[in-house]
């Protein structure tokens, strides 16, 4: 499918072998980008968090199977190489290329791997359904789909796409997002415009709470679509953001559901976000949607330990939606009806709507389930 590539100009490409992985994204414009706030950031992060200042790029490297994490001098040095040697094989200055990384933390690159991949790929760059499906491939690492996302507005278009599967938190995850538009957009406004969407997107999603060293989500404006309303502008960004995020909810490590987490009546939506996270991220409730065991009792529990202050007798809860919808607390009143609650939750799909009082604030978040087959994976990780 075509998603960033929907986006006039833009060009992808990228090859997969083995483990390891590249693509590369072309296309000009006004760019910003959000980072991981973990300490031990990754060497490309720290390289792009300088670059991405002069808030232009006309392309983008991305690599998967070695992160480019905790390696010191070397590893900016070879995150710096990464962009020369991406610049070379597309005719970019090196300081308008932006580098990307994904992969085992604590290994060097190899470096003529990528030299050696971008000689390959970039010559393939075109905006068709192939190059960017290959481009997608290219990125994931224990992904098990691609994830695409496109929203096509009045007069302009935002696209992207996104890996993510494990050691996803809030405040972003292992997920590398690259989003593009033809809306015309000063930098500094995009900036703020990405801060927001992905404060209510990619960090409101948690597959199992660990934070990534290498989180990155890049967006880039051609402005070939002229300038757009503002407020239309932030819509689209935010709804292209959330599909990628829930995307990589229901791809998360080991996963058979999606769980999503509506909270309203809280005082501020800060407040709101905060109790969502909380409990789309508690292994208690994600392994009782695994077993479909609909121990409500656990979402309760989650959100009174987020940290943020509501009167327990004000509390409304249920499970599922439309004519599925199943209430299971009424003004801090039990009403559950367990039976249709265990049905609720058979599909891929689970809601829980908690209100927590009379606020205006109000939040989403997204996560999955926890199984057996999460362990499995990441007890043998590296082997």
């Amino acid at each position: 499918m075509k998603s960033l590539c929907a986006v006039p100009g833009v060009e992808a490409a990228g090859i997969k072998e083995g483990k390891y992985g590249l693509a590369l994204i072309r296309a000009e414009g006004t760019a910003a980008a959000t980072f991981t706030s973990n300490l031990m950031a990754a060497a490309p992060v720290q390289v792009m968090r300088r670059q991405i200042r002069a808030g232009r790029l006309e392309a983008i490297v991305v690599n998967s199977g070695c992160a480019n994490a905790y390696t010191g001098q070397r590893g900016v040095e070879d995150a710096v190489e990464m962009t020369a040697i991406a610049g070379e094989a597309l005719g970019v200055d090196a300081g308008r290329v932006g580098v990307a990384s994904t992969g085992v933390i604590g290994r060097y690159l190899d470096l003529p791997l990528i030299r050696r991949q971008c000689a390959a790929v970039a010559p393939t760059l075109s905006c068709s359904a192939a190059a960017e499906t290959a481009a997608a491939r290219a990125i994931m690492t224990t992904d098990l789909v691609e994830k695409h996302a496109l929203v096509e507005a009045d007069g302009f278009t935002v696209g992207g796409i996104c890996k993510g599967s494990g050691m996803i938190a809030p405040n972003m995850g292992t997920m590398l997002a690259f989003i593009y538009t033809d809306a015309e957009i000063g930098a500094e406004d995009l900036s703020d415009s990405l801060r927001t969407a992905v404060r209510r997107s990619f960090n409101r999603v948690v597959v199992d709470g660990d934070e990534s060293t290498n989180d990155c989500a890049f967006c880039t404006a051609t402005g070939a679509a002229g300038r757009v309303p503002r407020a239309a502008f932030d819509a689209a960004l935010e709804q292209c953001c959330i599909s990628l995020g829930m995307q990589i909810a229901a791809d998360g490590e080991g996963a058979t559901k999606l769980i999503e987490v509506r909270v309203s009546g809280a005082g501020d939506e800060a407040a709101a976000e905060m109790i969502a996270r909380t409990v789309v991220g508690s292994p208690l409730v994600k392994t009782a949607v695994y077993g479909e065991d609909p121990n409500w009792g656990r979402v309760i529990a989650a959100a009174g330990r987020a940290g943020t202050p509501f009167d327990p007798d004000a509390v409304d809860l249920s499970i599922g939606e439309g004519e599925a919808e199943t209430p299971l607390v009424r003004n801090g009143e039990i009403v559950s009806d367990l039976v249709r609650a265990k049905a609720a939750m058979q599909g891929r799909r689970v809601v829980f709507a908690l209100s927590v009082g009379d606020g205006e604030g109000e939040a989403t978040a997204w996560g999955c389930d926890l199984t057996e087959k999460y362990v499995e994976i990441n007890g043998k990780y590296t082997t």
